[in-house]
């Protein structure tokens, strides 16, 4: 128990060590990496477990404004991008590319846990991984028909409905554990979850990294390049939908960042065709840097929103 009360205290240090570790250690990261799927599920798992039935209700509310905010992120973002980068002519190239693909993309799974590192309400992160999940079939056909290099939609409508799946299983189990008093609510449990969660998450870090190390040693300008292409397609999201929505919700506007401009590409990796994989796996792993470095970088950003908004309120 104290170490996963240290873990739950230091989950922003645990994220960074896990980038640290993957980004150094290549074959740590490859050993890490088919890992991955198991353990983004049980961290939606946990998610739902420290919500409870009654969280995940009050989290559910206000869905209609949650598919509209789906169908702005998920496909007119991507769209608009598409459109400007073409009209810039530089549409083919793979950082472009991994753009749009980056922004057709649902929010991270792990969405809610580093809401909640980053001091935010991880209930609306969690309404809006659901329904930005559930709506990708839809949303991704428009875009994948606009990016010929995307291969086929039908193998991520296909995927989607997997995740649906695993997140109706993990999200039933975990309610479930909650309504019958199997585990419990108090604080002793709530640190406990904060401080798996912070392990898993770190563990997924780390094999994600798994394209980062070898392109530090062996190219450098590329590496350089697809982490400030990363940076720059991240964080101005992530400030300016949390901006946004502060001005309505300020309790949500940390969450909503973080779903903005955290988004889940590594589910189309098991679906884009194999030349297109190795084109964009810099830039994937590159874009795990800032989405991980979250509730390190912008925690304050998130507080200073919140209490602003409170002093104006009063």
């Amino acid at each position: 128990m104290p170490v996963l009360a240290f873990l739950a205290r230091h989950g922003r240090l645990v994220l960074v060590a896990g980038l640290v570790a993957g980004a150094a250690s290549p074959g740590l990261a490859l050993l890490f990496r088919p890992l991955i799927a198991p353990l983004i599920v049980g961290l939606l798992f946990l998610a739902v477990l420290r919500l409870g039935p009654d969280g995940l209700m009050a989290g559910m509310r206000g869905l209609h404004r949650a598919a509209g905010l789906a169908l702005v992120l998920q496909l007119a973002l991507p769209l608009a991008a598409a459109g400007l980068l073409a009209a810039l002519g530089v549409l083919a190239h793979p950082l472009a590319t991994g753009a749009v693909l980056v922004l057709a993309a649902a929010p991270i799974t792990g969405s809610p846990n580093i809401t909640l590192m980053a001091g935010g309400d991880p209930a609306p992160a969690l309404r809006q991984l659901v329904i930005g999940t559930a709506l990708l079939p839809v949303t991704v056909v428009p875009v994948f028909m606009v990016m010929p290099a995307f291969g086929s939609p039908q193998a991520v409508v296909r995927a989607a409905f997997e995740l649906l799946a695993l997140i109706a299983l993990a999200g039933g189990a975990a309610v479930a554990l909650r309504r019958f008093g199997i585990v419990g609510a108090n604080e002793r449990s709530c640190l406990a979850m904060d401080g798996i969660a912070a392990l898993l998450l770190g563990l997924v870090v780390i094999g994600l990294m798994s394209a980062i190390g070898p392109a530090v040693v062996s190219d450098r300008p590329a590496f350089l390049a697809a982490l400030a292409a990363a940076f720059a397609l991240n964080m101005p999201i992530q400030l300016a939908a949390s901006a946004l929505a502060a001005r309505r919700l300020p309790s949500a506007a940390p969450a909503l960042g973080i779903v903005a401009g955290n988004r889940n590409a590594a589910l189309f990796l098991s679906v884009l065709p194999a030349a297109t994989i190795d084109e964009l796996l810099l830039f994937i792993g590159c874009f795990q840097i800032p989405m991980y470095l979250t509730p390190f970088l912008l925690s304050g950003w998130f507080r200073r929103l919140a209490g602003g908004n409170r002093a104006a309120a009063g």
